[in-house]
């Protein structure tokens, strides 16, 4: 991912100025490794260890998700609905 794809989605879903870290900011870069592995993917159905790195990729996510969901309802529910994600 390029640095600029990177801080252009940080910037969309920080919680303040400078946050890196949250709960959204790595979903939602998480998600987008996830779009773009998987797109690639379709090209390379053979590439198994790609395959491997989007499964661990999807769980990382899953958890991150059920963090939140466990901590803010609300945010989480904003998050998913950002990001178009269905749960």
């Amino acid at each position: 991912m390029e640095n600029a794809t990177k801080a252009s989605l940080q910037k969309e879903y920080q919680l303040h100025d400078g946050d890196t870290g949250s709960a959204e900011v790595q979903v939602a870069l998480v998600s987008k490794r996830i779009k773009d592995l998987t797109q690639h993917l379709q090209s390379h159905q053979k590439d198994h260890s790609s395959r491997r790195g989007l499964i661990i990729m999807v769980s990382k996510r899953r958890r991150l998700l059920d963090y939140l969901s466990h901590k803010d309802e609300a945010r989480y529910q904003k998050l998913i609905e950002r990001l178009g994600l269905r749960r």
